[in-house]
């Protein structure tokens, strides 16, 4: 039986020892109590903002646990049936715990199992990925941290450095429904703004050439929210908004080292380690998915420029902005 699932007597009493302490991160020789965890990594595609989540999960759960853990990690490089692979095979090795990196990559996990424990990282909206019943109850196996970046703060950050701008572009895949979700609420800010705006969607990245060069055309600037398939795409954006002169704010800092001017961009690197820790309660202290909130990483959001584009636009950022390395 999944260790979640059951709490043992000696396991209670950690954990009870472990409050006592007042803290739930005991050393790693001890946090254990003996127990091995195999955890299952399905990460969507190859990509630094999904792999720094990926590597901030590993290196929290390495401290908190020590050799107690063993990671199986697959990249599934971007295709929906290769995680539906992975999962099924995560699902058949009885892993203690599947971390999915990823919209796609959580969507394939919940579908494989109703029983392995699964801890999302790099997912914008659980809900509208269909995966949960609420952000504060979950009610199903999974859980764990969103990428929600401000999209608010990243809205006045545009109107900030584009202040002319008479009509805004929001581009991204029409296949990922994070993106949606954060569209959605891109056009309300513009709309408190009272700024026009338009949405040109991709069915896939085939498509974002013709997409981006019909935006540049009828608009002042792009704002790409956080999207998988924009993101593994951005030189085609790059080589199309850069030259008709047309700046691009980015969702999260991954996109804008590719194709943006600016961002106001979460930590990937720390959204694995919350959501290392989420998967640390469930399998030391016996949590349980179902009612642990959707976390979120509030601390660490830094307005970034890409240098680059800023000078082949020629346009100046706030001094306070950081440049993009």
């Amino acid at each position: 039986m999944k260790k979640w699932m059951k709490l043992t007597a000696t396991m209670m009493a950690a954990a009870m020892a472990l409050t006592a302490c007042g803290g739930s991160e005991a050393p790693a020789d001890e946090a254990a109590d003996g127990e091995t965890y195999t955890i299952g990594i399905v990460q969507q595609l190859e990509h630094p903002a999904l792999d720094a989540a990926t590597q901030g999960f590993q290196d929290k759960l390495t401290e908190l646990l020590g050799d107690s853990v063993t990671f199986d990690y697959q990249n599934a490089q971007g295709e929906q049936t290769n995680c539906t692979t992975i999962a099924t095979k995560f699902v058949s090795n009885n892993v203690d715990l599947i971390m999915a990196n990823a919209t796609t990559a959580l969507q394939s996990a919940a579908a494989a199992t109703a029983d392995i424990p699964i801890v999302g990282t790099s997912v914008t909206d659980y809900v509208t990925a269909g995966v949960i019943e609420s952000n504060d109850a979950p009610g199903t196996n999974v859980t764990g941290a969103s990428d929600l970046a401000p999209v608010d703060q990243q809205i006045a950050l545009l109107l900030e450095l584009v202040p002319d701008a008479t009509k805004v572009g929001i581009v991204y895949c029409s296949a990922e429904p994070n993106s949606i979700f954060q569209s959605e609420l891109a056009q309300a800010e513009l709309d408190k703004a009272g700024v026009a705006w338009a949405e040109y969607t991709a069915a896939d990245s085939n498509e974002i050439q013709s997409v981006v060069t019909k935006a540049v055309s009828e608009c002042d600037v792009l704002y790409v929210p956080t999207d998988n398939t924009m993101a593994n795409n951005t030189e085609i954006i790059k080589n199309v908004a850069v030259p008709a002169g047309v700046p691009v704010i980015a969702g999260e800092e991954g996109i804008c080292q590719g194709c943006g001017l600016a961002t106001l961009s979460i930590s990937y690197y720390d959204l694995g380690v919350k959501a290392a820790e989420m998967a640390y309660e469930i399998l030391v202290n016996g949590a349980n998915p179902a009612e642990m909130p959707i976390e979120y990483v509030s601390d660490g959001i830094t307005a970034k420029y890409n240098p680059e584009i800023a000078e082949a636009l020629s346009i100046t950022v706030p001094e306070d902005m950081v440049p993009i390395e």
